[in-house]
């Protein structure tokens, strides 16, 4: 296609958008935050590495999100895990997941899904259970109480702009928690988390190197890093961490 998207068909008719780049070696996989798409900072610096370098690289977007269909209402935490298993499943060879504060979560769940094909994993801000530990308590009162007596509450956020957020979302989200035991990961994993991030704390790395098992885990704390991580420093730093494990 003129716009070099192309697309995954799901058994349900919707359909993931996605860009690849084809080089050597491991796929690296762009895996976005929550309501980010594939051209992001990050996912664009990933890009114009994968160019420089000849990576396989692949990033695409959740559904609901940037170019891919879906209804966000039914969007869920399962639904972007399952969707990024499919992706996977729809490449040759190992890959390496690399992934962005919601991404993080989903990067975790397809590695314990697929761990045959794990290179390695790289974590940018990792939001892990995040509907359960950090949006839900952030939200107002008033809005707990709208999701839980109507089943959805409008959220306006700068940068996000408006949304809605449901009850089916976070009770979907529970299925798929992996904080409260040990994650069993054998490939190597690499976190950068910025200390000043005021979205995703540091300390929920931490609890998150914790959890770990199986592998060689590396946490890199990032001073006065904010949970954008996308300055030219912390650019060539993921550039650097991805380039590693893929040797």
């Amino acid at each position: 296609m003129s716009d070099g998207i192309q697309r995954l068909q799901r058994p349900d008719g919707e359909a993931l958008a996605f860009r690849r780049i084809k080089g050597e070696g491991p796929t690296v996989v762009w895996i976005g935050g929550f309501r980010s798409d594939m051209e992001g900072t990050k996912a664009l610096a990933l890009d114009a590495a994968a160019r420089e370098r000849g990576w396989n690289y692949v990033r695409y977007d959740h559904f609901a999100h940037g170019r891919s269909t879906g209804d966000w209402r039914k969007a869920t935490i399962g639904r972007w895990r399952e969707d990024a298993v499919a992706l996977i499943d729809s490449l040759d060879g190992p890959v390496i997941p690399v992934g962005s504060s919601m991404g993080g979560w989903v990067a975790l769940l397809l590695a314990m899904a697929r761990p045959e094909r794990m290179a390695g994993l790289a974590l940018v801000n990792p939001a892990q259970d995040f509907t359960e530990r950090l949006m839900w308590p952030g939200l107002a009162d008033h809005e707990r109480q709208a999701i839980l007596r109507d089943g959805e509450t409008l959220i306006v956020e700068e940068g996000l702009g408006e949304y809605v957020l449901t009850r089916a979302m976070f009770e979907e989200a529970r299925d798929w928690l992996v904080l409260d035991a040990p994650i069993p990961v054998s490939a190597p994993v690499h976190i950068l988390q910025g200390r000043a991030d005021d979205v995703v704390p540091w300390a929920h790395a931490v609890r998150l190197v914790e959890r770990l098992t199986g592998g060689d885990v590396r946490l890199d704390l990032i001073e006065g890093g904010d949970h954008r991580l996308s300055g030219l420093t912390d650019l060539a730093r993921l550039v650097e961490a991805i380039d590693q494990m893929r040797h």
